[in-house]
Order: structure tokens, then sequence, then C-alpha cells
């Protein structure tokens, strides 16, 4: 181990940092296959830059953070300068009004986070025999950006729980938040999964994969060269439906689906309704290395059932057949507590300038820390598997 000191720059554009710099510390794994999730490889955070979908005029300014001791890069990290909440899923609105109603101004701040994604993985992204060095020294130089530069906050979102640990013992304040995953016991077939779940809750499944799959057309699965220039111009008119009513503006711009094309292409998987020839309905989800990721939905026609065959069932399937260990369906929902996804806690990282309203943060999270860890207990009991193997004789 070197003992030259650790050098932190900050950069505005992924462009300034060589793509194998980058990802030999992101995603060191990938030499042997996948990475563990794409979300923070070079290509993806290249693809969202290029697209225009964070830069200039979309409120996260890129502010890249490198760790290099000597000449060897030992830790990267996705860090911008935010000046609004949007695109991040762990909500700190109130904490920016509260804020400001004592006079301070809480944007800018930064955030450590991929944009627009609400998925667990490594934020502070070090290189294999780095991992408490990269990640101290990358902490330290985003704190030093926003005390040098007067910005209330540090913020690292869907961080995993080693990294929350570790940053805990930093000095940092610890969040936890909810999602709803499904977890493949190692199931043979999709109809194994049915066997362990409650006899009404399987046979209410097989209803609505029955009747969404007799909505009058076809579903399909595309993923690498299969995904075809036409199958984004379908999806894209999905995802600006879907962004229009959640969001008001979608997060992110035609062109992010041109460049993920282009280079990520074989770490998608898209789902597509097809009725009379042309897509109806649609959902892209991104491979990881144990792990399906279901990020966006839309449709143009309404079927019933049919948003839970393409996003939820049409994803357990092929985790199943693919020997996945997990599905990720993003963000909130509690429907698809019925649909075999089980709530779980994820992590996040908070810093403030401020040590009153620190102070303030701190004592809101314990209490939210105790609220959800019975809200995961409570709805885990309501989840749709057996109890016992007496309940289907019930």
């Amino acid at each position: 181990m070197s003992d030259a000191p650790i050098e932190i720059t900050a950069h505005p554009t992924i462009n300034a940092i060589d793509a194998q710099d980058w990802d030999a510390c992101a995603c060191p794994e990938a030499i042997n296959g996948r990475p563990n999730d794409p979300f923070t490889t070079h290509r993806l955070i290249k693809a969202l830059e290029d697209s225009g979908s964070v830069g200039p005029g979309s409120g996260w300014q890129p502010r890249y953070l490198t760790a290099k001791q000597g000449d060897e890069m030992i830790a990267v990290a996705p860090l911008y300068a935010k000046g609004h909440s949007q695109g991040e899923y762990i909500f700190d609105h109130n904490w920016a009004h509260a804020y400001e109603n004592a006079g301070g101004r809480y944007y800018p701040k930064l955030q450590i986070a991929v944009p627009f994604t609400p998925a667990t993985g490594r934020r502070f992204l070090t290189k294999p025999g780095h991992e408490v060095t990269g990640m101290s020294a990358l902490v330290q130089g985003a704190v030093q950006i926003a005390a040098d530069n007067e910005l209330s906050s540090v913020h690292a979102t869907f961080c995993t729980e080693a990294e929350a640990i570790a940053g805990a013992e930093m000095g940092l304040l610890t969040r936890i938040g909810q999602q709803f995953h499904w977890v493949n016991e190692d199931y043979a077939d999709f109809d194994a999964f049915l066997g362990s779940l409650s006899s009404r809750k399987r046979k209410n499944m097989r209803k609505e994969r029955s009747t969404a799959n007799n909505f009058g057309g076809e579903i399909i699965e595309l993923t690498g060269d299969q995904i075809q220039p036409e199958h984004w111009d379908a999806f894209w008119i999905f995802y600006q439906d879907t962004g229009s009513r959640k969001w008001g503006t979608p997060y992110l711009t035609r062109n992010f689906f041109h460049f993920a094309h282009q280079t990520m292409r074989d770490d998608m998987l898209m789902v597509l309704a097809i009725r009379d020839g042309r897509p109806v309905a649609g959902a892209l989800n991104f491979i990881g290395r144990d792990t399906l990721y279901g990020r966006y939905w839309g449709c143009i026609e309404h079927h019933p059932c049919l948003h839970f065959e393409v996003c939820y069932y049409r994803a357990i399937d092929y985790a199943i057949r693919h020997r996945l260990g997990k599905v990720e369906a993003g963000a909130q929902g509690e429907h698809k507590l019925a649909r075999g996804y089980l709530p779980v806690a994820t992590h996040s990282l908070h810093w403030f300038g401020d040590a009153g309203f620190k102070d303030a943060v701190a004592r809101y999270l314990e209490a939210e820390r105790e609220a959800i860890d019975n809200e995961i207990e409570v709805l885990t009991s309501y989840g749709p598997f057996r109890k016992s193997n007496m309940e289907d004789h019930q």
C-alpha cells in the first residue's frame, strides 16, 4: 500500500476521466462478466451527460470526484451539485423548507447518486484493496467542497448498507427508506414460485397473468441486438406519458435512449406488449450480475393486469430463467406486495454544515427509522407467501 498523499479532484464532465480508470473503481468485477449493476459504469454516466439528461439546465451539475494516490486512481464518486430535489426518490423537501424558513439557503447541495435511479449500489466507488482509505478520501473531499463553497449539505443516496455503516462511523447521518424486492429462493420455474404462495394469492396471480396475456396481442422480451431503433421510438412515447404524469416533465431526454442503445443494449431487457402490429405498452429493465432492475414503464392503451404482467411477472420469470437472485422493482408501490415483492430497507448518508440543523435532522431520522422498521415488519406479515403447509387446506 502506497504512503503517497491522496489527491482529490472534482471534474465537470465524465469525459475528463478515463473510462478504464473509472470502471476499475466502479465495477472491477466486470472484468469477469457483468458489473454488479450498470448504473455507476462510465458508459451509463456518459450517456446521461452526453444526452443532456444531466448538465446545464437540468439541476444536476456534474462534479465527479476522483481520488488518486500517486499515479493510481483508487476511488471515484458520481457527485452532482443539485439545484432542486427532483429525481432522487429519497425525499428531503421538508428539510429544504425548514432550512430556508430558518433563513438559510438549502440549494445548491451536493448529491452522490445515480440520477433518476432508485437502485441500491455502491456510491463510494473504490478500487479493491482501497475500500477504507478510498471512501474516507471521497467523503472528506465532498465535505470539503461543500464547506469551501458554503453549501448546506452533502447526501449519498441508495448506498449500500456497508457504506451506511462506514459513513456513520465517519460522523455522517444515516437514513433508511423502503422498497419492494423479489428474492429468488432457487425456484426451478415460475410455477415453483407460485407454489410458495398462499392458495388465494396463487389463484389471484394466475388469474392476473391469464387476463394480461389475453389482452389481444403478444408480449415479447428483447435484449442486446434484438432491440431495434423502432422499439426505442415506441418506448419513448411510453416513457413520456409516464414521466409527464408522475413528474410533470420526463427526466431523461430522447437522446439518452439513443446513446444507451449504442453502449448499453446488452445491459437492458425490454418487455413490449404488441397489438395489431404496434407496441402498446412496455417496461425497461437493467440487467446486473445477480439482480434485474425494473426501471421504466408506460403504455398508450390500458388493458386489465397488463402492467402487472409486463413489469412484475415477466421480470420474475426472467430472473428465474437466468438464475438471477433478485428483482428490484424501483420506488414505492405497495401493490407490489401482493405480487411477491417484499419490503426491504434502503440506505442513505447525509452531512450538514450547520450543527443545529444537523441535530434536528438526527432526531427526525431516529423517529423515522423506528417507523419504517415497524412498517417493514407489518408489511412483510401481509406478504403473499404461505405461512404454513396447512394454509392451503383451510
